[in-house]
C-alpha cells in the first residue's frame, strides 16, 4: 500500500509543478474559446455608427444596461444624462478591452478581477432590470446544470478567479514584461 501511495504522491507533486505553469495558460485559452467573442459580440451591439461609435452608444446599449430607466423615459433617449453615457461607454469599452487583456495575458489579474465585477453587474441587470428568473436564473446545488445565470456564470467567475490567483502564466505578456524589468513573479 505504501508503494501505491508513494507513486501517487510522486505523480501528484509532478502535476502540482506542471499545473502552476499550465493552468493559467489553459484558463486564458478556455476564456478565449468560450467568452471572448461572446463579450465582443455583446459590446458590438452597443456601438453607434462610425469609427467613434463607442462614444455614441446605440439606443440598444441604453436598453440593455438601463432597461427600467429606458421604460421610465418612454424610450426617449434624449433624457439620458452624462452619468448614463459614462456608464454605457465605459461598460462597452470594458467589454472589448478586458477580454483582450486576458487573452494576451497583460495585466491579467486586474483584467480578470474587472471581468468578475462586470459579470456581477451583468447578472444583477439581467435579474433585476430584465426580470430574468425561473429556469434561466437557476439555483446552485440543484440537479440542473444549464441555467444561464447561476450555473453558467459561476463557472465563468471560477475561471476568472483562477487568473486572479495564478496570473497569466508562462505564455503571457505579463511574464515577458516581468522578466524584462526584473519583476517576474511565479504566476505573473
Amino acid at each position: 500500500m505504501k508503494s501505491v501511495l508513494t507513486a501517487y504522491h510522486r505523480v501528484a507533486n509532478g502535476l502540482d509543478g506542471l499545473g502552476a505553469h499550465v493552468l493559467p495558460v489553459l484558463a486564458r485559452l478556455a476564456f478565449a474559446g468560450v467568452l471572448l467573442f461572446y463579450f465582443w459580440a455583446s459590446a458590438s451591439t452597443k456601438l453607434g455608427p462610425g469609427l467613434f461609435g463607442f462614444l455614441m452608444p446605440s439606443d440598444g446599449a441604453y436598453i440593455q444596461i438601463f432597461p427600467e430607466t429606458t421604460e421610465a423615459f418612454g424610450y426617449d433617449f434624449g433624457q439620458f444624462g452624462v452619468f448614463h453615457w459614462v456608464v454605457v461607454t465605459t461598460g462597452t469599452l470594458a467589454e472589448f478591452i478586458l477580454p483582450l487583456l486576458i487573452v494576451l495575458g497583460l495585466f491579467t489579474r486586474l483584467a480578470a478581477l474587472g471581468m468578475i465585477g462586470f459579470v456581477a453587474v451583468q447578472s444583477i441587470v439581467d435579474i433585476h432590470g430584465h426580470g430574468v428568473g425561473g429556469d434561466t436564473l437557476g439555483a446552485l446545488f440543484d440537479r440542473a446544470s444549464g441555467a444561464l445565470i447561476w450555473d453558467q456564470r459561476t463557472l465563468w467567475v471560477f475561471l476568472l478567479l483562477v487568473l486572479v490567483l495564478k496570473g497569466g502564466g508562462a505564455l503571457s505578456v505579463d511574464r515577458i514584461l516581468g522578466r524584462r524589468f526584473g519583476l517576474a513573479s511565479q504566476g505573473s
